[in-house]
């Protein structure tokens, strides 16, 4: 056993290393391309942290886990609004209340009550992942067209300051300034994320049966704050600067990324069926979690040291829940 348990934590920190090199890259061609902060959380740094989640998933479907598959997006999206906006108020104020970040919130719940609608249809097979995949084309597109408007305004406007999100950039420290090097950021970004999820795939399912719960809760807390790391990561710098449009952003846009991409894509390739466990009570919490959020936006809320306490300790109760329930379903 005590290879499974290595393999799970090797895993997951060659998962968080190259999640992040791959948001290092990524971020630097952002940088280039003049698009706005907002947009750049939303998009780039949201679909790079969550990167790790699409091959987690991708890879647990192919290998017949299906509860590591479901498991791990469903986690991470309550890590990332309860842990990845929670820990970063501990250490700063966190402002949620970001031009656009209402509108997008508002996308985030409708896709979450789609993806929810769907798990009452198990196996999610290609119809899921059409409906998936159409959605996330008009993100996609919505967030395009976001972008190049902004453009146009900046060039529209002489002498206009930098935007906020490229300040942020600029400061984050081992962030490369030539874009050949932000290239090989990102192929040594998408080489790491298989390799790295070899290694915990085997690990998890190891240590499930050892602990004597399903695949579905170790994907649901541990897998989930693992792969969540590279996103709680860039909101903790983000907050610390006062960018709260890069923090919002790119908690608003993984979330949207990990029910679209993630679950799309891999049941593209392979169905999936959804453990009846997390029917019961997950994806109601991911649910109470994205209206939380939209909630934050919608009122402009600035998270300060009690809302994080009381964000962490609504998560520690939720793996609690979590564990209990899953051990005695075991």
């Amino acid at each position: 056993m005590l290879f499974a348990y290595l393999s799970l934590a090797g895993g997951l920190v060659v998962l968080i290393i190259a999640g992040d090199i791959l948001v290092r890259g990524s971020v630097a061609v952002a940088q280039r391309l003049g698009i706005p902060s907002l947009v750049i959380g939303l998009t780039i740094v949201a679909f790079g942290t969550s990167a790790p989640e699409l091959v987690i998933s991708l890879q647990a479907a192919l290998e017949n886990a299906g509860g590591i598959a479901i498991g791990n997006v469903v986690g991470s999206n309550i890590a990332n609004v309860l842990l990845v906006l929670g820990i970063p108020a501990l250490i700063a104020a966190t402002p949620c209340g970001e031009d656009g970040a209402t509108r997008n919130s508002v996308f985030m719940v409708a896709v979450t009550g789609v993806f929810i609608v769907l798990c009452f249809f198990s196996p999610l097979g290609w119809l899921a992942a059409a409906i998936l995949l159409s959605l996330l084309a008009l993100f996609l597109g919505d967030s395009a067209r976001t972008a190049l408007n902004h453009r146009r305004e900046q060039k529209a406007q002489s002498g206009e300051e930098k935007d906020a999100g490229a300040e942020l950039l600029e400061d984050v420290e081992g962030v490369p300034d030539a874009i050949w090097i932000a290239i090989v950021y990102i192929v040594i970004g998408l080489i790491g994320l298989p390799l790295g999820a070899h290694f915990t795939i085997e690990g998890a399912i190891a240590v499930a049966r050892d602990w004597g719960v399903s695949d579905a809760v170790i994907a649901l807390t541990v897998i989930a704050v693992g792969t969540s790391l590279p996103e709680l990561a860039t909101t903790v710098m983000a907050a610390a600067r006062q960018h709260g449009a890069v923090a919002i952003g790119n908690v608003i846009g993984s979330n949207i990324f990990n029910l679209l991409a993630i679950i799309g894509i891999t049941t593209a390739v392979v169905p999936i069926d959804v453990p009846a466990e997390i029917l019961k009570l997950d994806i109601w919490v991911m649910l109470g979690c994205a209206v939380l959020l939209l909630g934050l936006a919608a009122y402009r809320v600035t998270l300060n040291r009690t809302a994080g306490v009381v964000f962490v300790g609504a998560y520690c109760a939720y793996v609690y829940a979590v564990y209990m329930f899953g051990t005695t379903a075991a």
